[in-house]
């Protein structure tokens, strides 16, 4: 099942402590090194949807912290920087930061748009100072060092928004997982009860992204079914691709619902650009798919007949969609 919400603690690396140290000649001055920075935390933007799955396991995530600094004024290794790769459309909204002990942070929100995008979010710590930086002509042998600084510790909400150029919606059963199949050659899994789909699915036409969205049933926007958990999904998908069996016996009300479940979660989904897809044209005869495609033309300047088993009604969509987007 596919995770789109979750709750993180990002960490930049502590930086290591500073050294109390004397060189081994008689009366050798102080030559403690400094301490390493901490590594930094980025979150790095991925194809991968199911990454936020990695959540469910563990939730608090820390770049590596500095290595202590060494005699003779070496200072210690920088931590190594953590990478953690996130969906394309995943937003981090901060709950809390502690950038510096006594003072913290919440609000900002970071969002990740783009695949291989590397975001800095977590800082690591400054590495403390070794005795040999509090040597004076007043004080000759500082038996003291600096402990390194924590790095920034920021708590995120995490939430999954798809961005797709095409959003295939309907309700369950409408085709929609077997024409990603035959537009995109992805392998979205198909089976004839509903539900079949349980997270989107994604293929690609010449570098345009086509989601395919989980089957929407009455009372969606209440969360039934599979409900708001991918009515969300909607949002940042440029064009609607409306998927309507061409065998129901109340076509115009098949797709009404549907948009009354968009309307009643977010009124703004109803201004998309819409196509209509009439799916599994093979089904009826030619004479009754026009009387299928008649009830839906008052709703759609784009109505357009479709069958996985029709070489030539595939060609025709792909051909609609990169026009759409070129």
């Amino acid at each position: 099942m596919l995770i789109d919400e979750a709750h993180v603690i990002l960490s930049g690396g502590h930086g290591g402590a500073g050294k109390v140290s004397f060189g081994k000649m008689a009366k050798s001055g102080p030559d403690g090194g400094n301490g390493g920075m901490g590594g930094d935390l980025y979150v790095v933007g991925s194809s991968d949807l199911t990454l936020l799955n990695q959540f469910s396991v563990e939730n608090e995530f820390a770049a590596q912290d500095g290595d202590p600094g060494k005699q003779k004024k070496k200072t210690g290794k920088r931590g190594n920087d953590l990478e953690i790769r996130l969906p394309v459309g995943t937003i981090l909204t901060e709950t809390s930061t502690e950038r510096a002990p006594g003072y913290v942070s919440h609000g900002e929100q970071i969002e990740v748009t783009k695949v291989g995008e590397k975001i800095l979010v977590a800082r690591g710590g400054k590495g403390g100072k070794g005795n040999w930086e509090f040597r004076a002509p007043h004080r000759t042998t500082p038996k003291f060092a600096q402990s390194g600084l924590p790095g920034e510790r920021r708590e995120f909400s995490v939430e999954l928004k798809l961005i797709a150029d095409f959003g295939l919606i309907g309700i369950p059963n409408a085709g929609k997982s077997s024409l990603l199949n035959e537009l995109t050659h992805a392998k979205a899994k198909i089976g004839n009860f509903a539900f079949t789909t349980l997270s989107p699915n994604l293929g690609e036409i010449e570098g345009h992204i086509i989601a395919d969205i989980p089957g929407l049933i009455e009372g969606a926007h209440e969360g039934r079914g599979l409900g708001i958990k991918f009515l969300k999904h909607i949002e940042k998908v440029r064009v609607l691709l409306h998927c309507i069996e061409a065998t129901s016996d109340q076509i115009t009300e098949t797709y009404k619902l549907v948009r009354s479940e968009l309307k009643k979660y977010d009124s703004s989904l109803l201004k998309k650009k819409e196509i209509i897809l009439v799916t599994k044209s093979d089904l009826i005869s030619p004479e009754e798919l026009k009387k299928q495609m008649k009830k839906l033309m008052p709703f759609s300047d784009t109505v357009m007949p479709v069958s996985i088993h029709d070489y030539e009604s595939i060609e025709k969509i792909k051909s609609l969609l990169l026009a759409e987007v070129n």
